[in-house]
């Protein structure tokens, strides 16, 4: 089976749970447990989080999320044409911080999926791709 979907909002906090819940419908159309669901809303909240702050900062851009299922697993990718991060390694130190936040959020995500990819350019943006593979098929494989 393979299925895409992409949804394009404003940098808005508000916006963030639109992103979880799109993400997590999307989702169940493979076989992730609650749990696995869970940890794809948390990457989703941070990933798009991020963009929201950092990308953008006080300005309103867009952010868009591409998901697609291919090959009995879940691809997102997060883009935004915001600011860029200037120091990728840096970045995805844990607790590494640009504002008053913890720092955690590529941490997390990181621990959540099963693939992590960052790409970022200054001056042009971001994209931050995530892969997860249900447990389940996972265990069929091996």
């Amino acid at each position: 089976m393979e299925n895409q979907v992409e949804l394009i909002i404003d940098s808005r906090s508000s916006n963030v749970g639109l992103a979880r819940v799109t993400a997590a419908s999307f989702a169940s159309q493979l076989n992730f447990t609650l749990a696995e669901i869970e940890e794809i809303k948390v990457a989703i909240s941070e990933a798009v989080s991020n963009a929201i702050i950092h990308a953008y900062q006080d300005q309103v851009g867009k952010v868009k999320m591409k998901l697609r299922i291919y090959e009995g697993q879940l691809e997102i990718i997060i883009k935004d044409e915001g600011q860029g991060i200037e120091d990728i390694e840096q970045a995805c130190q844990s607790s590494y911080t640009t504002t008053d936040r913890m720092g955690l959020g590529l941490a997390f995500i990181e621990s959540f999926m099963d693939k992590f990819e960052l790409k970022s350019k200054l001056g042009v943006g971001t994209e931050l791709r995530m892969v997860k593979v249900p447990a389940q098929e996972k265990q069929q494989v091996n």
